[in-house]
């Protein structure tokens, strides 16, 4: 990814660039215990290169879908690059949920840039979704600070994870919308 002049952007009285946005539907995670992506092609870039991140570049991403889940069902959402994780939700035990909507929004933040151990980076954010019984959000932080295994001498691919505990047909998510943004 190329450094971006905010102030030369159309968007710049926005105070965000848009980065990447997903143009199709991501494949459902159903019906599996498998580490899946909920992340689908689209314009833009997910990727910055080595060396690409100054300290105190900041990012949001948004991303939202549907959701079905057998009450008391664990699924985990991961925000990694590549293989690294920047944060997770832990295993949230679901309420049942049949076709509902959900939401991640999470914000990262370059405190330091280098190899794993030097590099920073924080990552806070939310996952929610709107359960069947009353009709009403339930919602997990997934914050962390990764300052050991983060390394900005190489290049980061950002993906989002699900990871259901049990194996259904009636345990799906699937993305229908995802917009990362950088902000400064």
């Amino acid at each position: 990814m190329s450094k971006i002049k905010v102030e030369n952007s159309p968007y710049s009285g926005l105070g965000r660039i848009g980065l990447f946005a997903q143009t199709a539907a991501g494949a459902a995670v159903v019906n599996t215990t498998t580490e899946s992506t909920l992340t689908n092609g689209g314009v833009g870039t997910l990727t910055v290169p080595a060396n690409g991140f100054s300290v105190g570049d900041s990012f949001v991403v948004t991303m939202g879908g549907t959701l079905s889940a057998n009450n008391n069902e664990g699924l985990t959402i991961r925000i990694k690059s590549g293989s690294t994780i920047l944060a997770s939700t832990g295993t949230i035990i679901m309420s049942g949920a049949t076709n509902r909507t959900w939401l991640l929004q999470a914000n990262f933040v370059i405190r330091a840039i280098g190899a794993a151990g030097v590099a920073s980076i924080y990552t806070s954010g939310f996952f929610e979704y709107l359960k069947n019984a009353s009709s009403n959000l339930e919602f997990f932080n997934a914050t962390s600070l990764n300052n050991t295994t983060f390394d900005t001498t190489i290049s980061n691919t950002l993906n989002i994870t699900a990871q259901w505990a049990v194996a259904s047909p009636s345990n799906s998510i699937t993305t229908q919308n995802f917009n990362l943004y950088k902000i400064y």
